[in-house]
């Protein structure tokens, strides 16, 4: 991995989020799941959490390769979900139109935050609704009163950029070094993450120069050349 890139992969993770996500609940159509991941990516979130009935794979040429970067969490059912994120003391918010709703501008998103946006035709569920804390809306003044969900994710999410930036929770890493480690090897050896794993091998850690720091005995059990192992490593450093 080049230095260049390992420094940009280090800016990239000192400022993950990691008090803010996103709950999708049964949004169906990937290039909305795509969208949405490659928005959490920008803002800064480092988990999303998904509750789908079927198992749909991201769809790369929307999410831009951001489904690298941001990690995806499954739950069978919508109150698992939930009660996952109330567990970590997120105040869990809900985009729904009801006498208690507030403009979405209006919310403490400095506070540990999950965003909870449901199916594209039906909205969130009677479920998800009764569990959330607050219920939260886009307004507007048109004749249709819906946005399209990535769209609104956008938007509440920017909001959530803009009061976490002014309040600087920009400024301090929340991301635990060894997910640092992680992602820093994952990112920047993907090559080599991949026989890693069919190896059954725990991941090397990465040094200050973005090289990896293994041991002789890690890389006799990856069972590569002296000669392997540099034309791999020139490989990653050129992509």
């Amino acid at each position: 991995m080049s230095p260049e890139r390992y420094q940009r992969i280090r800016d990239v993770l000192a400022k993950r989020q990691t008090d803010l996500t996103v709950c999708l609940e049964n949004v169906h159509k990937p290039h909305n799941v795509s969208a949405i991941v490659r928005t959490c990516d920008a803002i800064g979130i480092h988990r999303v959490h998904t509750v789908w009935e079927e198992k749909y794979k991201l769809r790369g040429g929307t999410a831009m390769g951001s489904q690298q970067w941001v990690r995806v969490d499954n739950h069978d059912n919508i109150s698992d979900a939930i009660g996952n994120l109330k567990s970590q003391g997120m105040q869990v918010l809900v985009t729904h139109l009801s006498d208690s709703a507030v403009d979405f501008r209006d919310v403490d998103y400095t506070k540990p935050t999950a965003v909870l946006f449901g199916q594209e035709k039906y909205g969130v569920t009677d479920e998800a609704i009764a569990m959330a804390d607050q219920d939260i809306v886009i307004p507007m003044v048109g004749m249709v009163q819906s946005l399209n969900v990535s769209v609104a994710a956008a938007l509440v999410l920017y909001e959530a950029q803009r009061q976490r930036q002014i309040a600087g929770c920009y400024d301090t890493q929340h991301l635990p070094e060894d997910e640092c480690q992680r992602m820093l090897f994952e990112g920047g050896f993907p090559r080599l993450q991949k026989l890693c794993v069919r190896k059954g091998l725990p991941y090397p850690p990465i040094d200050e120069h973005g090289q990896i720091a293994a041991s002789d005995d890690w890389w006799q059990q990856m069972q590569l050349s002296a000669a392997a192992v540099a034309a791999l490593q020139a490989d990653e450093a050129a992509g």
